[in-house]
């Protein structure tokens, strides 16, 4: 029984590993040239960068403001993701 459950959290453990391994990244563009290097995190991280961008592009500020928010979501992916949820209205 004991050893049942090592082998399971072994197994659990290495699958959260494989599916989290695409947190790792510096920025979006290194995340969206290897995609099979994107796991289940960075899958997620560049789905909302996206939104995010689409939803900048799309509101009624200067072109100047967008290109600021862009580039801050592409070179700081979740950071600037998070900035610009949080302050970016």
């Amino acid at each position: 029984m004991r050893r049942t459950r090592s082998i399971l959290l072994g197994v659990f453990t290495v699958l959260t590993g494989a599916l989290l391994s695409g947190c790792g990244g510096p920025n979006l563009i290194d995340r969206v040239n290897s995609p099979w290097g994107l796991g289940l995190c960075g899958t997620i991280i560049v789905v909302l960068d996206i939104l995010a961008i689409l939803e900048v592009a799309g509101s009624k500020r200067s072109f100047g403001s967008k290109a600021l928010w862009v580039l801050l979501i592409i070179f700081f992916p979740v950071g600037g993701l998070l900035f610009y949820y949080f302050f970016g209205d």
